[in-house]
């Protein structure tokens, strides 16, 4: 079952797993991100889902004289741009909540301590359709089926639903979402080499999850995301 779910939003930051102090985001909204932005409108143990492709609908706002340039691309392209956000520089153990669940002293952080601002590369002013589909799974009871699954997470794209705000990336950078209104998606004349990417983490061994990576094109404002080779 094929869906077209349209997002949109301020800012935008899918981190760069190689930058380990200041955030830098990717060029594009990763695969991961896509489905989790997807699962925060609906989740149900009886689907898993897979994206498939992302459509970009507005160009990056790198060179003026590119051939993708239009009326938007000139008013308010994709770009890059720097804020300062402010962090915890210390991480709760889970051994800590664990210990705390059996009557220890539960794991505290102190503000005054931990708080730290560090700056951030994020993307602004960004504008997908992503392209996925569900596959039950065995969770999925007896009465479930494609088209009903289907007929819900419509009924929500429609009345603006989710279980939580979806996001691009950072829980501050909140994303719009709705259905693809119908038609041809625009195509845009931008390609482009976007280097290795994350595409999902593994978690067929949950004491090694492994980050699973792949090399990211974009081919006429679009990037393929299934069937393609992942490297861990």
């Amino acid at each position: 079952m094929s869906m077209l779910i349209e997002v949109w939003g301020d800012y935008a930051c899918f981190t760069r797993p190689e930058m380990k102090t200041e955030r830098v985001s990717y060029d594009m909204i990763t695969p991961s991100a896509a489905r989790g932005l997807v699962e925060a409108i609906y989740w149900h143990p009886g689907l898993r889902y897979t994206v498939d492709r992302i459509y970009l609908l507005k160009p990056f706002g790198l060179d003026p004289e590119d051939e993708a340039s239009t009326e938007e691309y000139t008013q308010r392209p994709i770009q890059f741009t720097n804020i300062r956000r402010n962090e915890v520089k210390s991480t709760l153990l889970s051994s800590a909540a664990l210990s705390a669940a059996k009557g220890g002293t539960p794991p505290v952080l102190y503000t005054s301590e931990d708080i730290q601002q560090r700056a951030a590369m994020v993307l602004q002013d960004v504008h997908y359709v992503i392209e996925c589909h569900f596959d039950l799974t065995d969770k999925a009871a007896p009465s479930d089926n494609p088209g009903k699954f289907q007929d819900i997470l419509r009924r929500r794209l429609r009345k603006g639903q989710c279980y939580y705000t979806p996001c691009f990336g950072c829980r501050e950078f909140p994303a719009n979402f709705r259905e693809w209104p119908g038609g041809s998606i625009p195509a845009l004349k931008v390609t482009q080499d976007l280097g290795f990417m994350l595409h999902s983490l593994d978690y067929s061994d949950s004491a090694n999850i492994r980050s699973q990576f792949f090399r990211a094109r974009l081919v006429d404002g679009v990037m393929e995301c299934r069937d393609v080779e992942v490297f861990t």
